[in-house]
């Protein structure tokens, strides 16, 4: 079936890659013989483990709540139709084709309508990698048509990382502490094998490897044949306190594009089930109460005006109180939830940052100057704690005496964490050289400064780093000054 092309392009894009690092909380193990099919929301596609010596590839599922980890052979993930969209007019795009033919593209920003996968080394740890990193490999494709992963820089070009159709394998050099997204492009509808593969060099030099992992992919409508819809229910905890909020999640295995749903309640004495008014998602938030002790929960999908799964009921127990003196009070605080922002900020009374006059370097080949930039403040107070990225950039040249100008590329950094809240798992962006000649570098580009991974990076932190400047012998003497922006997203 042909799917209507979306009115969607790459404008949405521009804003780069999710790449985040940091402590994750570890998702719990899939059975063996459970298989699923992912088609929406978010999942760490390509995840790299270490444990016991061996690097091993898997699937951590976070579709699911709490989040599983998969093998990559008990999972499909599908490009629903809706993926589709036009190659824009755009000559930095014509590796995708000629403009104007479809393609189904995920997009490495998230789109609730649509799955959002990415690669991730965020449980691998430091010290244990020769230069604290692995290289992931794409060495194969097998399918009806082509297939791409690319991010894409500030100014919304293209990176490529993975192409099927100039030859592979394709590589790139993953940090440890990695989260990372992109826009997974496919030329045609159909099923596919995408192969990729992870290597690694252990600090005494030993080398590993994970050797080829099928990864299984359906662009478009899933073909017949494949297990029934079972239906069940997360989230429910071993006890509650009262006025807690409880959240249950309706999860389909495998998942399908049906998202119609009914809850319905029975409590202690009640014959039937209730049906709970106006909750048609797959969550229902409540608050727990004594009333409500040892009530159960079901979920019911359904297909149109037919129940397509039933999940099995699970049981809500609320603790006693304990008893309070007659003389006590109840004091409760809150957080309107809906207040949260992302704000980046720098103290207006230290904001300037005088660098000491450069000196030759030991070479006698360039002018160099080193400092410090002046403390840089991320406050993250958003109730779904996305994770955040903060960057800076020098838009401008230096400007000095008589019209005189170097570029802003002379100048790099080395990001540092100065303070960070419990749990907010911040970590320093990489560190950017000066330009040179033929490598490119430098802050005339924008830079990672820092960031927090998705659902710990609520609280404040305070961000740094060391500067460096590299200018040619040729520079003008005199003082020279540019403005550096920083954004956080």
């Amino acid at each position: 079936m042909n799917a209507t092309v979306r009115a969607r392009g790459f404008a949405a894009l521009t804003a780069g890659a999710v790449v985040v690092a940091g402590m994750v909380l570890a998702p719990a193990a899939a059975s063996a013989a459970e298989r699923v099919v992912l088609s929406k929301g978010h999942a760490d596609a390509v995840d790299v483990r270490y444990r016991d010596g061996k690097l091993s590839l898997q699937v951590n599922d976070d579709t699911v709540s709490p989040a599983v980890v998969r093998d990559p052979a008990d999972v499909t993930f599908q490009v629903l139709p809706e993926a589709a969209m036009a190659v824009p007019d755009d000559p930095r795009f014509a590796f995708l084709g000629p403009a104007g033919s479809q393609i189904w593209l995920l997009p490495m920003t998230q789109d609730p309508a649509l799955l959002w996968p990415g690669w991730n080394t965020t449980t691998l740890n430091s010290g244990v990698f020769e230069g604290d990193k692995v290289r992931l490999s794409l060495v194969d494709v097998q399918g009806p048509g082509n297939v791409t992963l690319f991010t894409q820089d500030s100014f919304g070009g293209p990176i490529i990382k993975f192409r099927s159709d100039d030859g592979l394998p394709d590589a790139i050099d993953v940090p440890v502490h990695t989260h990372a997204h992109a826009n997974w492009a496919f030329s045609a509808l159909g099923s596919y094998t995408l192969k990729f593969q992870a290597d690694a060099t252990l600090t005494d030099r030993t080398t590993v490897s994970t050797g080829p992992v099928d990864y299984s992919f359906i662009v478009g409508e899933a073909t017949g044949g494949g297990p029934e819809t079972s239906l069940s229910v997360s989230g429910m905890a071993d006890e509650y306190q009262p006025n807690d909020t409880v959240t249950l999640t309706a999860v389909q295995t495998p998942q399908t594009e049906l998202d119609r749903y009914q809850w319905l309640s029975r409590c202690p004495g009640a014959a039937d089930w209730t049906i709970i008014a106006g909750e048609a998602g797959s969550r229902y938030s409540f608050t727990a109460t004594r009333e409500l002790n040892a009530c159960e929960y079901v979920a019911k999908l359904y297909d149109d005006q037919a129940v397509a799964a039933t999940s099995e009921p699970v049981t809500l127990w609320v603790a006693f109180p304990p008893q309070e003196p007659g003389t006590s009070q109840t004091i409760t605080a809150s957080i309107d939830e809906t207040q949260g922002s992302l704000v980046i900020s720098v103290n207006p009374d230290d904001r300037a940052v005088v660098l000491p006059p450069a000196q030759l370097n030991t070479a006698g080949d360039r002018w160099e100057s080193n400092g410090e930039l002046r403390p840089v403040t991320v406050t993250d107070t958003r109730a779904g704690q996305p994770g955040w990225s903060a960057s800076g950039q020098m838009p401008a040249d230096f400007t000095g005496p008589d019209d005189a100008t170097f570029s802003a590329g002379y100048l790099g950094w080395t990001p540092q964490v100065l303070a960070q809240g419990v749990g907010q798992g911040v970590v320093a962006g990489p560190e950017v050289a000066p330009y040179v000649i033929g490598s490119g570098g430098g802050l005339g580009n924008s830079a990672e400064l820092g960031s927090a991974p998705s659902g710990a990076g609520r609280g404040t932190a305070q961000l740094g780093a060391g500067l460096r400047l590299s200018l040619p012998t040729e520079t003008a003497p005199g003082t020279y000054t540019a403005t550096l922006t920083l954004t956080a997203i």
